[in-house]
């Protein structure tokens, strides 16, 4: 019995660090779905039905891929944000490859600091889920918007947590297996 208590505590530490571990990973969605996809859209409700397709959750991030020369991103007042002005941005974003964390609940709206951008369409509307919904069975992972005829196809996704939680319980399961076995034996 002293020699099952000596295997089952380090075994408990580390399914509660562990657990903590992948409780924590954020991700991490590009804007569109893929790569230089902040430009006006197709179709004026693409970049919104893109965001409408994932789950947003507090700590994940937004990057925005975009030409820094000709184009920009202003995080807007839901107000601005219908009427496309860009005279009041509550941030602006000029880098070209912007990485914003979304650190609250609710709506976050964008719009293209590019003259005319905004009324083709070039503007974004996030909601971010707060902890109390996202805990109720909630999954998703980002996805990609549909892209255009003809365009080549979309980067890989960005590394996640996902695998090595997996890996992880696979390990959790078989470690469980060999203690219960010794504790047979």
């Amino acid at each position: 019995m002293a020699r099952s208590k000596a295997f089952l505590s380090p075994f408990l530490v580390a399914m509660a660090i562990f657990s903590s571990i992948g409780s924590e990973a954020k991700r991490e969605f590009v804007v569109g779905g893929r790569e230089s996809s902040w430009q006006v859209p197709s179709s004026p409700s693409q970049l919104n039905q893109w965001a409408q397709s994932n789950r947003f959750k507090v700590g994940d991030f937004l990057i925005f891929k975009y030409d820094k020369n000709a184009d920009s991103v202003l995080q807007a007042t839901e107000g601005d944000y219908a009427s496309c002005s860009t005279a009041k941005p509550l941030k602006e974003y000029k880098d070209g490859d912007t990485k914003l964390k979304l650190e609250r609940s609710g709506p976050y709206y964008f719009i293209s600091g590019a003259e005319g951008h905004c009324q083709k369409g070039q503007k974004l509307e996030v909601v971010v889920m707060s902890e109390k919904h996202w805990s109720k069975g909630v999954t998703a992972t980002p996805t990609e918007a549909p892209a255009p005829a003809m365009e080549a196809p979309s980067p890989a996704p960005r590394a996640s947590t996902a695998g090595l939680r997996d890996g992880f319980w696979i390990v959790l399961v078989r470690l469980g297996s060999l203690i219960v076995g010794l504790l047979m034996a």
